[in-house]
């Protein structure tokens, strides 16, 4: 197993961690002003990762503006439109769950790889092999089991042809799925440096959020500020490791694997707060188990 799949593992597990955190820790805040102040925190623990692995950096004005000058037009438009796409697809999910039941858009939501493996084969001409095509079905598969409660399996989809709040959850997944796209030719075609990176795309989305964080400030409590900190470390952790799968991994294969988040995330509800469908939570874990193994082959 190469380090790209285990970094997309870790990350898997950092990610789903942090939707813990932010489930028990932080559910009085506004989503927009939250994720603002977390990615301020993550990137006050990544900047001096950035600034001691990146020369220009630390040559004064005279590096930076020669690394200006460098610039490549293409790299800037990948890095907003990522950025963008990030923002886009969380404030659309939002919308998706004040219109519906959470129970309903979440899977809906989930089914992201299954974006990502036709558009990077059509758009970036990615070849994989059946067993991996195959491992990437199962893994979204478990994913989507991951957030089902019991009812008719296949009823969200069924009925996403006439439902809003479905329709939006769908527009949020294939936002999710260019940013996966934007991360895969960010990192491997116009090879930004994986420690540049970070800081990039957590100052972009909170620029974009940055208007409807103002509309709706956060109340930040003294108590809480451990905690900030602390999410802040997680996700510069899990940013890491995300960066570390794309540059090294197709999309179609780090976006299924990276996205097993939610099954770590329901598995430490049911482990540690006792919440309810357990038993599918573990059939979901097994089942992601079984598709990174087929893509790992």
């Amino acid at each position: 197993m190469d380090a790209g799949l285990l970094s997309a593992i870790g990350a898997a597990v950092v990610w789903g961690t942090y939707i813990f955190v932010l489930k028990r820790s932080f559910s009085g805040y506004p989503p927009a002003g939250l994720t603002v102040l977390i990615n301020v925190s993550a990137l006050a623990w990544f900047l001096p990762v950035t600034v001691a692995t990146n020369e220009f950096l630390t040559d004064g004005i005279g590096g930076l503006a020669q690394a200006a000058a460098g610039v490549n037009p293409a790299a800037v438009a990948v890095v907003a439109g990522t950025a963008t796409a990030t923002a886009a697809a969380f404030v659309v999910f939002l919308r998706a769950i004040d219109e519906g039941d959470v129970s309903y858009v979440t899977p809906i939501n989930k089914v992201v790889p299954m974006f990502v493996l036709p558009m990077e084969v059509l758009l970036l001409g990615e070849v994989l092999a059946p067993i991996q095509v195959a491992g990437v079905v199962v893994a979204t598969a478990a994913v989507y089991v991951a957030n089902y409660e019991p009812g008719s399996l296949l009823a969200p989809l069924v009925s996403a042809v006439h439902s809003r709040p479905a329709q939006l959850a769908l527009v949020s997944a294939a936002c999710y799925a260019i940013a996966d796209l934007g991360k895969r030719v960010a990192l491997q075609e116009l090879a930004i440096p994986g420690t540049l990176w970070v800081p990039l795309l957590l100052t972009g989305a909170g620029l974009v959020l940055l208007p409807a964080a103002v509309r709706n400030p956060p109340r930040v409590t003294r108590a809480d500020v451990p905690k900030f900190l602390a999410a802040g470390a997680l996700v510069a952790l899990g940013e890491y490791l995300t960066t570390v799968a794309f540059a090294s991994l197709p999309a179609s294969v780090a976006s299924p694997v990276i996205n097993t988040q939610a099954i770590i995330a329901v598995m430490l509800g049911g482990i540690v707060l006792g919440e309810r469908y357990f038993r599918i939570r573990l059939l979901a874990a097994l089942l992601a188990v079984v598709g990174v193994g087929m893509i790992a082959l």
